[in-house]
C-alpha cells in the first residue's frame, strides 16, 4: 500500500468510530509500526485533519475535515446507493426525499466516470412488507432526539393496554416490519422499545432532558450487549 493510499485509508478507519481508538489497533489494522502511524498522523494534522488524542490515550477524528470525492471507491458507491434505495422505500416520505436529494447532490460533485458508476450500480432493494399504519410524525420524533427533548406519549402496548409516559428519545430503529423509538422511560426508570405505530399521541415538551442522548445510546448499547464501533 502506497503511503498516500495509507493515508486516506487511516482517515476512513478513524471516519468510522464514534470513540478514541488506540494506536496499536490502528497500526495493526493498517499493518505498520507504530512509530508508522504516529508520522502519519502527524502528516494528516499538518493538512488540517482535526485528529484529537495522543500516544497512550487514542485517537479520534473530528467532524469537518472532508476527503476529496473522487476517492469513492465502486463498492463505496454500490453502498450508498443500496443505502439511499433502502431509505427511499421504507423510511418515511421527509427521510426518502432527503435520500434522492442526497444522491443528486453527490452525482454533481463526483467525477464524470464515478458518476456513471452511481447511475449504473445494479444493486436493487426489494419489496418488503406493507407497515403499519401510523399517524406518528417521524420528522417530529427526529427533531426531538436532535434538540435532546422529552416527549410525552399515549401508548398502546401489544395487548391493548393504554399508558401515558414521559420518555427521552435518544434512537430510532427502521426496520422492514415496523420503526421503533428508543427511550428512557421516566415511570420504568429504564431504557425501553416503542413501537411507533402503536403512539396513539406524542406531545413534545419544552424540556431537555438531564444528560445527553450520546451517553443513553452508549448505555442502551452496553445493556445490550452490542459493539458501540459497529454502528447502531
Amino acid at each position: 500500500m502506497s503511503r498516500a493510499a495509507r493515508l486516506l485509508q487511516l482517515m476512513q478507519n478513524l471516519r468510522r468510530r464514534r470513540f478514541p481508538v488506540s494506536g496499536q489497533e490502528l497500526a495493526a489494522e493498517l499493518g505498520v509500526s507504530l512509530r508508522t502511524l504516529y508520522r502519519d498522523i502527524a502528516a494528516l494534522q499538518a493538512q488540517g485533519a482535526d485528529i484529537e488524542g495522543e500516544a497512550g490515550l487514542g485517537y479520534s477524528l473530528k467532524p469537518g475535515f472532508t476527503l476529496p470525492p473522487m476517492m469513492l471507491s465502486a463498492q463505496e458507491i454500490e453502498a450508498l446507493v443500496l443505502g439511499a434505495r433502502w431509505v427511499s422505500q421504507r423510511a418515511d416520505p421527509e427521510l426518502a426525499g432527503a435520500a434522492r436529494d442526497m444522491l443528486a447532490k453527490v452525482s454533481a460533485v463526483l467525477p464524470q466516470r464515478l458518476r456513471q458508476e452511481l447511475a449504473a450500480t445494479n444493486l436493487l432493494i426489494g419489496p418488503g412488507p406493507a407497515l403499519p399504519a401510523t399517524q406518528t410524525d417521524l420528522g417530529l420524533l427526529r427533531q426531538t432526539i436532535r434538540r435532546q427533548h422529552k416527549l410525552l406519549i399515549d401508548y398502546q402496548d401489544k395487548d391493548g393496554a393504554p399508558s401515558q409516559r414521559v420518555v427521552w428519545p435518544f434512537a430510532m430503529g427502521f426496520f422492514d416490519h415496523c420503526r421503533m423509538l428508543l427511550a428512557w422511560c421516566e415511570a420504568r426508570g429504564a431504557h425501553r422499545h416503542f413501537r411507533v405505530d402503536r403512539i396513539q399521541q406524542l406531545t413534545a415538551l419544552d424540556e431537555r432532558y438531564p444528560v445527553s442522548r450520546q451517553r443513553l445510546l452508549r448505555q442502551w448499547q452496553q445493556a445490550e450487549g452490542i459493539d458501540p464501533t459497529g454502528g447502531c
